[in-house]
C-alpha cells in the first residue's frame, strides 16, 4: 500500500548528531571516554528531550560535576557544533515529497529550546506539515505512547505511514503499530525506499 504520509526522524537522518565526535575534536578521545564513563550525558540529554529546560538542565549537571564542569557546559554552549552538518540529500527528499503534495511529519527526540535554536540555523525544521517533538509532548521514542499520539493527532495509522529512524529500537515500536519503516543508514537507502513505496521516481529521489 502506498503511504499517505512520510515521517522523518531528525538526528542522524536530516542533521548529523554526534556529540562524541565533537568532544573527541575538542578535548581528545581519551578525555571524552573518561567523561562519558563518569557522567551520564545522554541521560542528561534525555531530560531535555522530555521537556526539561535546556540551559538549566545542562548547567545543573555541570555544577554537580565540577571535575567536568566546563566540558559539560559545552553541551549547551556549543550545542550546534554537535548537531551538524545537515544531510543535504535527506532534506532534498523531504522537500521533493512536499512539492508532490505528500505530507511530511517529524517525529523526533528533541528539546523545546534546543529545537528552536536548531531551527534558527536550519530553517527547514519549520517546514514539516506536522511536528511531533518529544520536548513538547513530554514523551520520547521508543515509548509506544508517542507513536499512539502521532496516529491520534494525524488521523493516520498503520500502513498509511512510512517512518525512517536511525535507531532499531525506535523502528521496532513503529512496526508494532503496523507502520511501514526504514532503518536509516544513509540517504541513498532512504531514497530507494521512497521509490519502492511509489512516492518518488528515481529521478526525483536524486
Amino acid at each position: 500500500m502506498q503511504p499517505k504520509a512520510v515521517i522523518f526522524d531528525i538526528g542522524n537522518v536530516l542533521i548529523e548528531w554526534q556529540p562524541e565526535r565533537f568532544y573527541d575534536a575538542v578535548i581528545g578521545e581519551d578525555r571524552r571516554r573518561a567523561m562519558f564513563a563518569q557522567v551520564d550525558l545522554h541521560g542528561m540529554n534525555e531530560l531535555v528531550d522530555r521537556g526539561e529546560p535546556f540551559a538549566k538542565t545542562i548547567y545543573a549537571q555541570a555544577d554537580a560535576t565540577p571535575a567536568w564542569r566546563d566540558e559539560i557546559r559545552m553541551w549547551h554552549d556549543r550545542w550546534i557544533e554537535m548537531a551538524t552538518p545537515v544531510i543535504d540529500h535527506s532534506v532534498r527528499l523531504m522537500k521533493t515529497l512536499q512539492a508532490k503534495g505528500v505530507p511530511v511529519f517529524s517525529l523526533t527526540n528533541f528539546g523545546i529550546d534546543s529545537y528552536d535554536f536548531a531551527a534558527m540555523h536550519y530553517p527547514f525544521l519549520r517546514e514539516f506539515d506536522r511536528d511531533f517533538i518529544s520536548g513538547h509532548m513530554r514523551v520520547t521514542k521508543p515509548d509506544p505512547e508517542i507513536y499512539r499520539r502521532v496516529e491520534e493527532t494525524s488521523g493516520l495509522s498503520g500502513t498509511d505511514l512510512i517512518f525512517t529512524d536511525d535507531r532499531t529500537d525506535n523502528i521496532r515500536i513503529a512496526e508494532t503499530y503496523g507502520w511501514q519503516t526504514h532503518l536509516f543508514e544513509g540517504p541513498q537507502g532512504w531514497a530507494d525506499r521512497l521509490v519502492a513505496a511509489g512516492l518518488l521516481t528515481q529521478a526525483e529521489a536524486q
